[in-house]
């Protein structure tokens, strides 16, 4: 997979995309991120890329100029021309059908702006008012064979660029941070873990929280004792059906616990039913699980 950040902070993904797992992935070929500098499309001699908002207010809003200048030029070779069919895995949209899917995340791999304009790719914004990051989401975009990002900065971007190159808009969550590059690097690694080769045992990944829409069971490692807290018997039984249901009983009851809006959509089997009426019991009772 190929992924694009278009950032007025290149510096700032120079340390993440270098180590563990994303800096082996880029190593080995798995995963190509190319960075492209915003201000380096600005045509003033200061570079400047934002501006003070028309009818006033605080902050300052990425300039239209350099954003169109950067997106177009990276993702220009991926639009699909008026009257063109998009041709992505067997399927293609024509012309006609595109504008009732504007905004949408994309039908047959064609993926479209609000204005109607299409991309073989994903052109992502990071910017609160998105879509929020799921591992569901995650999982969808690494099948791409290539994402582009934009990272939003100050109160966010002008609005046309929104309504003509973006395609999708994601959030990390319902909070504020300085701009968009800080999400970008959770996507990427979020995305790339999911791409087959970037982490070794797919088990690994498989197991993870919300993988498999409950959160994971406790881990332990040695010592089998540590200042007076044991690792449970049945880890160290060598039973693996005995460990596997104990894992899963775990799971459910950490999520429950944490999480129990995670319940509603989870796909329960009725021992799975059982154990969570189980798990209620005890935790009204006070009893050790």
């Amino acid at each position: 997979m190929r992924i694009d950040i278009l950032t007025i902070f290149p510096a700032m993904f120079e340390g993440p995309l270098s180590e563990s797992i994303i800096g082996r992935a880029i190593e080995q070929g798995i995963i190509e991120v190319r960075l492209h500098d915003i201000r380096s499309y600005s045509q003033d001699k200061h570079k400047t890329v934002d501006d003070y908002p028309f009818g006033g207010g605080a902050g300052m809003v990425m300039k239209p100029e350099p954003l169109f200048a950067a997106i177009e030029d990276c993702v220009g070779d991926e639009e699909i021309a008026t009257g063109e069919t998009g041709e992505v895995g067997g399927g293609s949209v024509p012309e006609s059908e595109c504008p009732e899917c504007a905004g949408d995340e994309g039908v047959d791999g064609v993926h479209v702006t609000p204005s109607g304009r299409r991309f073989r790719c994903p052109v992502i914004l990071m910017t609160p008012q998105g879509k929020t990051l799921n591992q569901s989401l995650a999982r969808s975009l690494a099948t791409h064979r290539r994402i582009v990002i934009v990272c939003g900065h100050y109160e966010g971007v002008d609005e046309r660029v929104r309504h003509d190159l973006i395609t999708d808009e994601i959030s990390i969550g319902d909070y504020v941070l300085t701009g968009g590059e800080l999400p970008a690097m959770v996507l990427v690694d979020a995305v790339s873990r999911m791409i087959p080769g970037v982490v070794k045992e797919r088990e690994s990944f498989e197991n993870d929280s919300f993988y498999t829409g409950l959160l994971e069971h406790p881990h332990y490692t040695r010592p089998r004792e540590f200042r007076g807290m044991t690792v449970p018997d049945v880890l160290l039984s060598g039973d693996h059906a005995a460990i596997d249901r104990w894992r899963r009983k775990e799971s459910l009851r950490r999520t429950l616990l944490c999480r129990p809006d995670l319940l509603e959509s989870a796909d329960l089997s009725d021992q799975d039913r059982k154990w969570l009426e189980e798990i209620r019991r005890e935790t009204e009772s006070g009893a050790e699980p």
